[in-house]
């Protein structure tokens, strides 16, 4: 997914061991995850044909992951106050390993679909918990470095994902490009297993109501806000593949070097987005969907040219990879001391978000085509931005008060 903060607010201790193994095992895991999650994006028209599947049907793989994504956000703070972290990590990556496994080998589209739950469950146990496994790892003083490590894994799957899932596809089928992803997988799982120390349960520090903060108007509209932004992303990132084959009648080569320009755009936004929150958050959380409204729009106008379409999806990867980072400061700042329920909503959320942008995205790609799609995405950002907007303005009236 798409953010990385956690439900379980624990720190090790100034004088607690370093494992700096685990966190380069928890990176790899990610970075496999992430990868596995958006593949489907790059081969759906692949998939679509051999099992039989129209592509907004094949779109909903994403959808599927995205829900069980969801369903596990909401579940995991009970699980992981019970279990040892180190074997809810290990059970997680197993589950990727089995997801990516059936997947490969999915004899009809519904085995298929069962394999993309399992990714699902995965993605939304490991994003809920990662950060504060990082955490018990590292001295607080090399938090920041750990976090930007496991970080670093998410980009880099963000660069590469797509355009090698393109590659791939042409090259092995998509079968094998999921099937690729397994030996990944198998290998962080080795890695946690050797490198993570034991992590016990400890004890919270409180219920954390996840539905509760709901009550607080700035929490409100912000969530709002960040829910519609990433439902706007993905009606229109799910179906890019399809769009670059019907409507700009790009080579399988041209696709793949579209999607990387995506990656790299969104991997520059991220390192360069910092610096404006700091002085400039809520300007940055509306400026973004608005920008990228417009880019979906221009997309229906200018879609039939190579050299355009390439040019507004590297825009847009720019700008659609760097604002979660925009949406987690905004989260910290507004929840300092609810930092675990907060963490939770906010996965949740996302997830849901992504699954019923990319199951709308998929219905009027079916019934209207890519013109359907894209104008919707621009009309959900477009209200993402009013909620931005309203949520600055909540937030500033609630700091004066």
């Amino acid at each position: 997914m798409q953010g990385n903060i956690s439900t379980i607010d624990d720190h090790s201790s100034p004088g607690a061991t370093t494992a700096w193994g685990g966190i380069f095992a928890l990176a790899l895991g990610a970075f496999a995850l992430v990868a596995s999650e958006f593949m489907p994006v790059s081969l759906l028209t692949s998939i679509a044909t051999d099992l039989h599947v129209s592509e907004g049907q094949a779109g909903q793989s994403i959808a599927v992951s995205g829900a069980f994504a969801l369903l596990t956000a909401l579940a995991i703070p009970s699980l992981a106050g019970k279990m040892d972290r180190k074997t809810l990590l290990l059970g997680l990556t197993l589950l990727m390993i089995v997801s990516g496994t059936i997947a490969a080998w999915a004899p009809n589209y519904a085995v298929f679909m069962l394999g993309r739950a399992f990714i699902g469950v995965a993605i939304g146990g490991f994003w809920s918990m990662s950060a504060a496994t990082a955490m018990r790892l590292v001295p607080p003083d090399q938090v920041p470095k750990a976090l930007a490590i496991v970080n670093g894994g998410n980009a880099l799957a963000t660069v590469v994902a797509a355009p090698l899932g393109s590659f791939l596809g042409a090259l092995v089928g998509w079968r094998g490009a999921f099937f690729c992803l397994v030996p990944v997988a198998v290998l962080a799982l080795a890695w946690k297993m050797f490198s993570l120390p034991a992590m016990p349960a400890r004890p919270r520090r409180g219920k954390g109501n996840l539905f509760a903060l709901f009550k607080r108007l700035p929490v409100a509209l912000g969530m709002a806000a960040v829910s519609l932004f990433f439902m706007g992303q993905f009606a229109l990132l799910t179906y890019l593949r399809p769009f670059l084959e019907t409507a700009t009648h790009a080579s399988a080569m041209t696709t793949s070097l579209m999607l990387l320009a995506i990656g790299v755009a969104g991997f520059i936004g991220t390192v360069l987005i910092g610096a404006l929150l700091k002085a400039h958050l809520y300007e940055t959380l509306i400026t973004i969907p608005l920008a990228m409204a417009a880019i979906a729009i221009a997309l229906i106008v200018f879609g039939s040219s190579t050299a355009w379409t390439a040019v507004l999806l590297a825009f847009w990867g720019l700008l659609g990879t760097s604002a979660p980072v925009g949406w987690w400061t905004w989260l910290a700042r507004t929840l300092p001391d609810d930092a675990e329920a907060g963490g939770g909503l906010m996965v949740a959320v996302v997830q849901l978000a992504i699954t019923a942008g990319a199951g709308l995205g998929g219905v009027l790609f079916d019934a209207m085509g890519y013109r359907a799609t894209f104008g919707l995405s621009a009309a959900i950002l477009l209200l993402a931005a009013a909620l931005a907007f309203a949520a600055a303005m909540a937030g500033r009236a609630r700091a004066m008060a």
